[in-house]
């Protein structure tokens, strides 16, 4: 768990670039490689992890995690082993919103989506699922946990849209934002001489290779 605070600013900046130009910019570092399903679709959010490492097939860490949550925070919901149990359904996300969440991320099942659907907060979930958790171990609440090949730490930055997730390091966050500008400007460039009538193919030398080449 890290105690660095991360400005507001820097939050919505990563938010705003996304969680393609962030991975990028960073060096493709940090994807969070699961195929989630965006449970609201066009919906983004990006915040500071709150994890959880709950008991195989049980949910009464998600219980604890709640009780910690903080407003802006993303919670990320995980288990030992990624199985189609359903963490949470519309009684503990009605929760999690309560208490301010940017957004949740299960690397597991949720259920209920029609009504988590309509209650607007977005979320990201391997699957979707009824089947039931037990309530029988308490988790590890802010242990640090792995996902997609991802660490995630309580106090990291996820970022979540329509391409996935992505998760940033709390000490390199600033960094990730500078990066991720560069990375825009740069394709804003490149964009603008495709729409003068220029192609890749040239621009990256490909063809003077391919034609030395033959």
């Amino acid at each position: 768990m890290t105690d660095l605070a991360i400005d507001a600013d820097t939050i919505a900046e990563l938010r705003r670039a996304g969680v393609a130009t962030v991975y990028e910019a960073r060096g493709r570092q940090g994807l969070i490689d699961v195929d989630f399903i965006q449970l609201i679709p066009g919906s983004r959010a990006a915040g500071p992890a709150r994890t959880v490492r709950c008991a195989q097939n049980d949910n009464r860490g998600v219980h604890e995690l709640v009780a910690r949550l903080k407003p802006g925070e993303i919670a990320v919901l995980t288990m030992p082993e990624p199985a189609p149990v359903a963490l949470i359904g519309d009684l503990l996300v009605t929760q999690i919103r309560e208490r301010g969440a940017a957004g949740i991320l299960v690397d597991a099942s949720v259920r209920d989506a029609e009504e988590l659907r309509k209650m607007g907060l977005p979320i990201w979930t391997r699957w979707i699922r009824v089947r039931g958790a037990t309530k029988d171990t308490r988790g590890e609440v802010d242990a640090s946990v792995e996902i997609g090949g991802a660490t995630i730490r309580t106090g990291d930055i996820v970022i979540l849209d329509s391409d996935g997730a992505a998760v940033v390091p709390a000490a390199e966050a600033d960094r990730a934002v500078e990066l991720a500008r560069a990375r825009e400007d740069k394709e804003a460039a490149s964009r603008a001489k495709y729409l003068e009538g220029h192609i890749s193919y040239d621009l990256y030398g490909f063809r003077a290779e391919d034609e030395g080449n033959t």
